[in-house]
């Protein structure tokens, strides 16, 4: 079947797919890297900065794809990406290193995101159909997981010694993905009226997304998102800044045959890596058991496995406990992933559905800030403090879901009763 896919889904699986890889085994440890290089409020500083400048592009991308067009948007972005990647490798050769210009790049990096994925999302459902979408995002769920995978395996053993070299990888795949998107990616897209063309401005952008935020309903259940996905976005902050200074170096041995060298950044790799690993494996097996089932009490159910295992991951240096852990709010993460999905096809209005789902995008982003913002907060108050603040979270995502779905079934009632 993925024979059948339209050509500019496979070009763009595959673009993705690579430039995770690369970008899995660099942009995950850079909290580390801001850490060494200045310190670690700065570094979660700098690292809201820069979710915050993704968060903004991500807003205007959007609103130009529609206006500019998607495949002129994402070649635009990507050619920005390469213009960085250039930086980032000079900034950081053994000759010189700038964490400063480090940062200047990654905002960069930032903006170009913001820009292409909105577009790419944007063209992937230009030319899918009803029939084909659903399998189009499952082939792209597993690339995404298994490019993340390998990535982090990458970044986990070689970030700390082969920063260059990695970076060197990233351009190179940056000039690959230019190419890819400018050659074989075929502009589906006609702007709609030539009123549109060349209307980039702040207003229409703002009117449009307005809309969205005067629904209520929709909004509770957005920050009830943002409070879980609050918790996941600490594991390249907190988590992984605390593990590296808290985990001592040790050589592990099995079985006598071999034996490697066990850091903190090489075990948030492993960790990550079963977490993974467990959902390409497993998110199959987990839809079954959730077909039929109630959604909701489900879906609360993984919010609070979810905020368990980062609770401990907060602060336990055991690696059984770090394992165990890993698995539970992985099971978490199976449970409530499939179901916040489905519950939120519920609460958007058909009508206005780029609109809400571009919205519903940005919960990632917001997201993201916060979990950077956890890097500063967890230095100062830390690891006990910051679990007990993941729970915290959990109860938020929890109130504010059950606002929004309640919202639901009153005005199911409502139109019931008036039938």
């Amino acid at each position: 079947m993925f024979a059948t896919l339209h050509p500019n889904i496979k070009v763009r699986i595959y673009t993705s797919f690579l430039s995770r890889i690369v970008g899995s085994a660099v942009f995950p440890f850079m909290a580390i890297y801001f850490t060494k290089e200045i310190n670690a409020s700065v570094a979660g500083v700098l690292l809201l900065v820069q979710v915050a400048v993704q968060f903004i592009a991500g807003l205007y991308g959007g609103y130009l794809a529609d206006v500019i067009g998607r495949k002129r948007l994402m070649v635009t972005g990507e050619a920005m990406k390469v213009v960085a990647f250039v930086g980032l490798l000079v900034v950081n050769s053994p000759l010189f290193t700038s964490p400063w210009i480090t940062f200047i790049m990654l905002l960069v990096i930032g903006v170009s995101s913001g820009i292409v994925n909105p577009a790419s999302e944007a063209m992937l459902i230009d030319v899918s159909t009803k029939e084909t979408r659903a399998f189009m995002y499952s082939v792209n769920y597993w690339a995404v997981n298994l490019s993340i995978m390998i990535g982090l395996m990458i970044g986990g053993w070689f970030f700390e010694q082969h920063f260059f070299e990695l970076i060197a990888g990233l351009l190179l795949m940056g000039l690959l993905t230019l190419w890819m998107t400018y050659s074989l990616i075929i502009d589906t897209y006609q702007v709609k009226s030539h009123r549109e063309q060349g209307n980039y401005g702040i207003k229409p952008l703002l009117k449009s997304y307005a809309l969205v935020m005067k629904d209520w309903t929709f909004m509770a259940f957005t920050f009830g998102g943002i409070a879980i996905l609050s918790i996941e976005f600490q594991r390249n902050n907190f988590i992984s800044v605390r593990l590296e200074e808290d985990i001592i170096p040790q050589t592990i041995h099995l079985f006598n045959l071999f034996s490697f060298e066990m850091d903190g950044i090489r075990l948030l790799s492993m960790l990550t890596v079963v977490n993974t690993l467990l959902i390409v494996l497993f998110t199959g097996v987990a839809g079954k058991w959730i077909t039929g089932k109630r959604e909701e009490p489900i879906m609360y159910t993984g919010f609070i496995l979810f905020g368990l295992g980062y609770f401990f991951m907060a602060f336990s240096n055991h690696l059984l406990i770090l394992l165990v852990s890993v698995v539970v709010l992985t099971i978490g993460e199976l449970l409530y992933v499939p179901t916040r999905q489905s519950l939120l096809a519920d609460i958007v209005d058909d009508s206005k559905r780029g609109a809400y789902m571009a919205m519903n995008g940005l919960v990632f982003q917001v997201g993201k800030m916060i979990g950077a913002a956890g890097l500063v907060i967890g230095n100062m108050v830390g690891g006990l403090a910051m679990g007990t603040g993941f729970l915290f979270l959990v109860v938020l995502g929890i109130f504010f879901s059950k606002i929004a779905l309640g919202k639901i079934v009153t005005v199911k009632q409502r139109v019931v009763i008036g039938k």
